[in-house]
């Protein structure tokens, strides 16, 4: 369990963290309390800031990839503002240290808590951009985000196992990957799918099983991507069905 930070404390870490000087330290220390501390929370702070980031980051985007399409700029954009991304950079910056938490959230270690720190994050962002505007906000933005953009991967290895299956198969005029919900387990509120993928041409054949058909047929492609011949099979990083890639396969 770690203590609540004094004021002063806090306000110098958003300084130096966010490279942003609060004109209204009310709104700072409201970004950084969590709903189970009291009534003057961050949950609308985070509605702002996450259309704050969103717009941010795409800018950031839009000027660092001249030449990428709306697809591959979505994927990207994704990647940054991802709960799990917002979580690390949360992490990284000792956020947890200086969060307002209630007395329940304190004991079961929220100050760890992933979707918190992410949350906790874009409500400090909603909060400098009612301080000073969208280009303090922005300047935020970039400072803790800038290192990422610019090891991004590239932007094909983010797209989803189906689309990479199927784009595979009609880059050498193949027909489509054939998916066919096998099995439905489990009570209505605890489903598990299993779905099979198939491309006939090739003999070749996946299951996935998941808490959703569509997780099911992502992790059946993201199976079958490996049985393909060599000569179809995508030869760069793949894209795991959690959000995150994989090392690029070697050159056979």
């Amino acid at each position: 369990m770690i203590p609540h930070r004094k004021a002063d404390e806090i306000l110098g870490w958003v300084e130096r963290s966010f490279g942003y000087v609060f004109v209204q330290p009310a709104l700072c220390h409201a970004a950084l309390t969590h709903r189970s501390a009291g009534a003057n929370h961050n949950e609308r702070l985070e509605f702002l800031g996450d259309s704050v980031l969103n717009c941010s980051v795409a800018l950031m985007l839009y000027d660092a990839h001249p030449d990428a399409d709306e697809g591959a700029l979505s994927r990207l954009r994704a990647t940054l503002v991802s709960g799990d991304t917002l979580a690390q950079v949360a992490q990284q910056l000792g956020l947890g240290e200086h969060l307002r938490l209630g007395p329940g959230e304190l004991k079961s270690g929220g100050f760890r808590r992933a979707s918190i720190l992410a949350d906790t994050l874009e409500a400090i962002l909603g909060a400098i951009f009612l301080d000073s505007g969208f280009e303090a906000a922005a300047g935020a933005v970039k400072r803790i985000l800038a290192p990422r953009i610019a090891t991004l991967p590239a932007a094909d290895l983010l797209k989803d196992p189906k689309t990479r299956l199927q784009e595979a198969l009609q880059a050498h005029g193949l027909a489509l990957p054939v998916y066919t919900l096998t099995a439905v387990t489990g009570d209505a509120h605890a489903q598990s799918f299993t779905v099979s993928c198939e491309v006939p041409i090739f003999g070749v054949a996946a299951v996935g099983e998941g808490a959703s058909r569509r997780r099911a047929e992502q992790l059946a492609a993201t199976k079958l991507l490996d049985l393909l011949p060599a000569e179809v099979r995508p030869a760069d990083g793949r894209w795991s069905p959690d959000g995150r890639t994989t090392n690029p396969r070697k050159p056979s």
